[in-house]
């Protein structure tokens, strides 16, 4: 389910936002979990299905945060073609970006994504950081460590009831399933 280059894209389109095309990888990273929540919440539906996961800045995306920190080779045409390597805790576009290049991305992820930077945009990393901290129900401090968290808790926490939180994990989780049988052959 997780879409390297789908989660590249997500980052490419934040970072052309900026007329120097550079952010802190820790304000990046939570403009990209941010709308994964917000799609959860509009659609039911993450956009780029990576693992969520508490950490002690906040809830991550745990693959692409491999990726930024460079501790996972990128596959071709994902993440190292679109986002440099980081320098002084930041990243940046390798190339302007071309919006009708971000072909993995819907219209209404798109619109996902512009309803995020619109919010969230000018917020610093510290702020961003800590707005999560703060209206991010389910983010539990990690107290230094990392933990898992589920989809049905992030449901819950946009507004889903139980039952619906519980299907809509159970739907994220087969598919999961899927990917793997199939990344297995």
């Amino acid at each position: 389910m997780f879409n390297e280059r789908k989660a590249a894209q997500m980052a490419a389109f934040f970072l052309g936002q900026l007329l120097d095309r550079k952010m802190p990888h820790l304000k990046l990273m939570k403009l990209l979990y941010l709308s994964d929540r917000e799609a959860v919440r509009a659609f039911g539906w993450p956009i780029s299905g990576d693992r969520l996961v508490s950490m002690p800045h906040g809830p991550v995306l745990s693959q692409t945060l491999n990726l930024m920190d460079g501790d996972v080779e990128s596959q071709p045409g994902g993440w190292e073609e679109w986002i440099s390597d980081k320098e002084n805790h930041e990243l940046s576009l390798r190339q302007p970006l071309d919006a009708t290049a971000l072909d993995e991305l819907a219209p209404a992820e798109i619109d996902v994504l512009k309803a995020v930077w619109d919010k969230f945009g000018a917020m610093g990393k510290w702020e961003i950081r800590d707005w999560t901290h703060q209206h991010c129900a389910e983010w539990k401090d990690p107290k230094g460590s990392s933990f898992p968290i589920q989809y049905d808790a992030l449901a819950r926490a946009v507004g889903f009831d139980d039952a619906s939180a519980k299907e809509l994990a159970a739907q994220i989780q087969a598919e999961q399933e899927i990917d793997r049988i199939f990344a297995a052959l």
